[in-house]
């Protein structure tokens, strides 16, 4: 290798000042290409790759999977590889060489991350380097640390020198430099290796390799997870001082929870908000919503029906659609509706948003809250996606509750909240029948607007449910 190069966390956007390591997709000892990804990192707004801006095999993981790291601090160390380790490489791009059975490198693979062939002839010795003869390098050296390292031997015989000659002088330091004691880089080949390693915590740097010339493989790995699970667990029982209770655990708050965390309680702290609710016969929706499927076309979902009658009711009641300028003292409306819908995922709950929801009619909507949901349950939301909303849905009824009052989603001020439908009695033209009810509750920033306005939206939104059809008609 000719160096190291540290990257340091980049500058994330959105003012974001740190990130979390949910998962290294690199290992030490791995080979890394420009842009190709070495981590997972999760912010305060979503959860991105990181790709490498060097090629070279990776020296240094700048801390474990689960650390928070600073912009701007190191994150990864990468060894850039010597011009004669690119050759190398390029002359073993046709296949891998002494790779476990199962595990060679596919045909045509084009993946930034390769591991180095291991052959009997390539492991000790390579193609002599004229132009370096005087700096005899290590096979592992050469090879971005992928071999153990095997001092140069310098061929006195061919080349006799005096004790006090230059020559004597370059050797000696030669052959104190190759040994000097190194970093132990562990010899690995096999992806089922590293992944068996990593899934049991098992720092392939402390494992000695019983393959050839030192090669870790399945049975070390299964020997050290044995070795771990033999040890005693020592866990340190911490009373809490107020209640005298064993604390179970302490979980660290991640940057995602830690923005939520803020967001909630600074609109508990400035928001004077007020819920009001009504019983809704949804019976009319799902009949509609069944009548739109055909054996080709699912036709729009319920949630995009629901979503369709929501934004009309903006329209409507713009009041709710805007936010509260409290330096200038001014009530602002926005022309136009960005639709959040709450949504939990694995990280917790997050909101996304329809952009210019308005524009579009129910099949619009449904296939982007479709889009939206994925990307939501992947963590691939863009930060766009998850700050831009100017009004929030929350179907809270997929949880099984009936009612909920929710908490507005800061600047906004108004979240509507959907319960479960469920058959219920209710009375219909002085009868009594059985109807698919549900609930809805609205939460208002009670200083953008009086009870009058909030009930007026909602209830415009409730006929909607009601008869859908008289709606989309106007719409």
């Amino acid at each position: 290798m000719s160096g190291t190069q540290t990257f340091l966390l980049p500058d994330l956007g959105e003012g974001l000042t740190e990130a979390e390591i949910v998962r290294w997709l690199v290992a030490v000892g791995d080979v890394v290409a420009v842009d190709a990804p070495v981590a997972e990192v999760e912010t305060a707004k979503s959860i991105v790759e990181v790709p490498s801006p060097y090629a070279g095999v990776v020296a240094e993981l700048h801390g474990p999977e689960g650390t928070t790291i600073d912009v701007g601090k190191p994150l990864i160390t990468i060894g850039i590889l010597s011009p004669s380790a690119e050759t190398y490489r390029e002359e073993e791009k046709a296949g891998s060489g002494n790779v476990l059975i199962g595990y060679g490198t596919p045909e045509g693979a084009t993946s930034g991350r390769r591991r180095k062939p291991r052959t009997p002839t390539t492991a000790h010795r390579l193609p002599a380097e004229p132009s370096r003869a005087t700096t005899p390098r290590s096979s592992a050296t050469a090879l971005g640390a992928s071999v153990p390292a095997v001092p140069a031997v310098p061929d006195t015989a061919a080349s006799p020198a005096a004790p006090g000659s230059s020559a004597h002088a370059s050797s000696a330091h030669a052959s104190a430099a190759a040994a000097a004691p190194q970093a132990r880089v562990p010899l690995v080949i096999s992806p089922l290796v590293r992944r068996m390693a990593r899934d049991g915590g098992v720092d392939l740097r402390q494992v000695d390799g019983s393959g050839a010339g030192g090669l870790i493989v399945r049975r070390d790995v299964e020997a050290a997870l044995s070795a771990k699970a033999e040890k005693p667990v020592v866990v340190e029982e911490t009373a809490d001082s107020r209640t005298g209770l064993v604390e179970l655990r302490r979980v660290p708050m991640s940057g995602f929870r830690k923005a939520v965390a803020a967001t909630l309680s600074r609109s508990r702290r400035e928001i004077p908000e007020a819920t009001t609710w009504v019983d809704v016969d949804a019976t009319a929706l799902l009949e509609l919503r069944e009548s739109l499927r055909s054996a080709t076309d699912p036709g729009p979902g319920l949630l995009a029906l629901m979503a369709r009658f929501v934004v009309a009711g903006l329209k409507k009641h713009p009041e709710l659609n805007g936010f509260v300028d409290t330096a200038r003292e001014e009530l602002v409306q926005y022309d136009g509706v960005n639709l959040g819908l709450a949504a939990q995922t694995e990280r917790g709950l997050v909101v996304p948003a329809v952009a210019d929801a308005h524009l579009l009619t129910a099949r619009g909507l449904d296939a982007e809250i479709r889009r939206l949901t994925t990307a939501a349950r992947d963590g691939r939301l863009t930060a766009h996606e998850l700050a831009c909303g100017s009004f929030t849905l929350n179907n809270y009824g997929s949880f099984g509750v009936d009612g909920s009052a929710a908490i507005i989603n800061h600047p906004q001020v108004a979240i509507l909240g959907v319960g479960r439908i469920i058959d219920r009695p209710w009375v219909v033209d002085g009868e009594l029948a059985i109807r698919k009810l549900t609930q809805l509750s609205l939460v208002f920033d009670h200083r953008v607007c009086d009870g009058g306005t909030a009930a007026a939206f909602l209830r415009f939104v409730a006929d909607a449910f009601e008869s859908p059809a008289k709606i989309l008609a106007d719409l």
